[in-house]
Order: structure tokens, then sequence, then C-alpha cells
């Protein structure tokens, strides 16, 4: 009988810190193999620090994390990217002075080598052909949801084994939001798991089953995404009801 795969990410126990500003306690949670969990929370609930520790840009105070079964606590990013995941950031996570096309060979020659960057061309414009329509137009010259879109389709054509997604709807106008899930269901699709930080809920249960919620940079919930969601409604009620009025 083969072994069931082991998760796509396995945070256990991880705390983390700015200097002495404590931003994570005790995280733990999963994402199984080809799954996507949502990681909910207000402004400064920690989401982004959590992106940032699995990724490597920031290193544990304590606890461990796995990709796909192995230990990669305080590797440089490089190397966790190396093993198979990929952060796209909120910052959008491309060359502004370089072209569309640019931007995606360049991402295409380090992920597959020079040979598949035409067949990865291809296949990107044909995921995305908003991005065909503008290969020659400079990134930092397009609108944000194309944007967002040009950091995607660098992941979607070599498919990571985690992709950590970071607030890649935020400030984007609800037809741009729906282009970039549609490509996050893509990426998923292809047996990518996913790690979709997020403040603004709406969309999360229909692209994930799973959802962590975070308050202070501690866990406060972790179970189905529409149980997530509820559950911060009636937390933002209660604090809501506790303000007073003047």
């Amino acid at each position: 009988m083969s072994q069931p795969a082991p998760p796509a990410l396995d945070v256990e126990h991880v705390s983390a810190a700015y200097g002495p500003y404590r931003a994570l306690f005790d995280v733990s949670f999963t994402v199984p193999a080809g799954g996507a969990v949502a990681l909910l929370g207000a402004n400064g609930a920690g989401k982004s620090t959590v992106a940032r520790v699995v990724s490597g840009l920031l290193p544990t105070t304590s606890g461990a994390i796995r990709l796909d079964g192995r230990d990669v606590t305080g590797l440089p990013a490089y190397k966790i990217a190396r093993a198979g995941m990929a952060h796209v950031p909120e910052g959008r996570g491309i060359l502004a002075n370089l072209t569309v096309e640019e931007n995606l060979t360049l991402a295409f020659r380090q992920r597959g080598g020079r040979h598949r960057v035409p067949d990865a061309l291809e296949r990107a414009y044909r995921a995305f052909p908003v991005l065909g329509e503008r290969r020659r137009q400079r990134g930092g010259t397009l609108s944000g949801g194309q944007q967002r879109l040009l950091s995607l389709a660098k992941v979607i054509v070599v498919p990571p084994r985690l992709l950590v997604a970071d607030e890649l709807s935020l400030g984007l106008a609800p037809v741009a939001i729906e282009a970039v899930y549609e490509g996050l269901e893509q990426i998923n699709r292809a047996g990518t798991a996913l790690l979709v930080v997020e403040q603004h809920v709406n969309r999360v249960p229909e692209l994930v089953d799973q959802a962590v919620v975070l308050e202070h940079g501690s866990v406060v919930f972790a179970g189905a995404a529409g149980d997530a969601v509820r559950s911060m409604a009636q937390g933002l009620g209660r604090r809501g009801a506790s303000t007073p009025t003047r």
C-alpha cells in the first residue's frame, strides 16, 4: 500500500519576531498536497509575516517548517524556492522596466531553462490572453490587475509544489479580482497547493476548502473556509458592539 503524500506545507509551533517585536506566537497549520488553504485576518494580524516566514524571508525564533515533508526551517529563501515553493507578494513582484514578454522570459529561463521558453510563453498567453495582447508593453504600465496576472503567469507554466499568494486582490477592482482568482484556480487544478493570504474574504470559500484565522499573530480558528468567514464576521460584530458610541 502506497504511503499518503506528506502535506505540501507543515507549519508547527512557529514563532517569529522583527527585532525585539514579537510578531507570531506558536502558529501551527498544514496545507495538504495539492490542496488550498486561506490565511485570513484583519490588517496587522500577522498574515504576511507568516508568508515571509514560510518562504524564508524572515527567520523563525522557534518551531519548524516542512515543505513536502522536508524540513526547510532556517533555509535561505532561494533554497526554499528551489525546493518547490513560489511566493507571489502583494507588491506584484514584476520588473517594471521590462516588457511583459521580457518578464516572462526571464522567469521561465530561471525555472525551466532556455529551451522551454518558447513553449512556456505560448502556454502563458493562452492561459492569460490579455498578457499576449500586451506582450510588448512595459510591466510598470499595466493595470494593477494585469500586473498580478503577470506575477501568476510566471509560475503557472512551471508549477511549484506550493504557491504562497500574498493579498493578490488588494486594491483591485472586482473584475480584476475575478481574473486573479481564476488564475489561482488554474494553478491549483494543475496540482500546485495554495496558501492564499487574504484580508477580503468574499471569494475565499469558492477557492479553498480550509482556512486559518489569525489575530495578533496567533491562530484563533482553523477549519472549513465557510465557518472561518462566519467566525470573522461574528468577531467583527462583537467588537463593533463593544465599541462605545460618541
